[in-house]
């Protein structure tokens, strides 16, 4: 059991960490898990619980933290009329599907596999954020048939692989099709719901050979305790704080800050 000092030095940092994640979500429309998930990654190793299952868990817990701050977020969106919920419908069920093969993907792979795939796709996410131009577009409306039956599980299953709800890969995904960005992301947090209750089912069955104290699963409570009691009050500063400023610069310092977390999450990967 790691020293008493050191746990709640761990507790303060992921309370910091919830704090930061919940202002991001709150103002640039990112969902917290893309900073949660290395966030977990060092506070758990830090404790001395690395194994090669331990992205397995920072994955899990991320998603377990998106549940509930998805619903809030939805919630709030939907009392302004600003959530699709003809694209939810049609979408939810490809994306529920990509997340459930997500989950038995994750669960087979070993940390350093999914660090480096946490890695490249952040990396992916953080470019489109630093370089990506409002006004680009694919198509004029969303698609349908057999491009939505095979870009939904895509969006479900790469999710999972990350730890994230539906804003990274959800949000790009609509606003290249032409629907309005607020819509975009208020209906993106409807596929973190989507995205989250059928992975954190399944990692709920996942065993781990090293673990922290109250993990169920791959799931650590006390981990995702404290982000959300943090989130849920830093999320509405974030989101005020985006009616008084311009976000755009801010998501290009922060594409910058994420292409370096990638970068050292790829080092460690390779074992540099």
């Amino acid at each position: 059991m790691p020293e008493t000092m050191l746990l709640v030095q761990m507790a303060v940092f992921l309370l910091v960490i919830g704090a930061f994640a919940g202002v991001l979500a709150g103002l640039l429309g990112v969902g917290g898990g893309i900073v949660l998930v290395p966030a977990f990654f060092y506070a758990f190793a830090a404790l001395g619980y690395d194994s090669p299952q331990l992205m397995q868990m920072c994955l899990a817990t991320s998603l377990a933290t998106i549940i509930v701050t998805s619903a809030r977020s939805v919630l709030a969106h939907h009392r302004k009329g600003a959530v699709d919920w003809d694209i939810l419908k049609s979408w939810g069920p490809g994306i529920a599907v990509g997340a459930l093969i997500g989950v038995l993907v994750a669960s087979s792979l070993r940390s350093g596999t999914l660090q480096a795939i946490f890695g490249i796709l952040a990396a992916l996410v953080a470019l489109y954020m630093t370089f990506g131009k409002s006004h680009w577009r694919l198509g004029p409306v969303m698609p349908r048939g057999i491009w939505r039956a095979t870009v939904s599980p895509m969006i479900g299953f790469l999710s999972v692989l990350m730890g994230i709800g539906g804003g990274s890969f959800g949000v790009p995904t609509m606003t290249l099709f032409s629907v309005p960005i607020h819509r975009a992301v208020a209906t993106a947090a409807g596929f973190g719901i989507i995205i989250a209750v059928p992975s954190v089912a399944g990692f709920l069955f996942v065993e781990m050979a090293v673990a922290p104290p109250f993990t169920i699963g791959a799931i650590n409570l006390v981990a995702f305790v404290l982000v959300i009691a943090m989130t849920l009050i830093t999320a509405p500063w974030g989101a005020a704080l985006a009616h008084r400023m311009d976000p755009v610069p801010l998501k290009r310092v922060f594409g910058v800050f994420l292409i370096l977390v990638a970068l050292n999450m790829l080092r460690k990967a390779l074992g540099w």
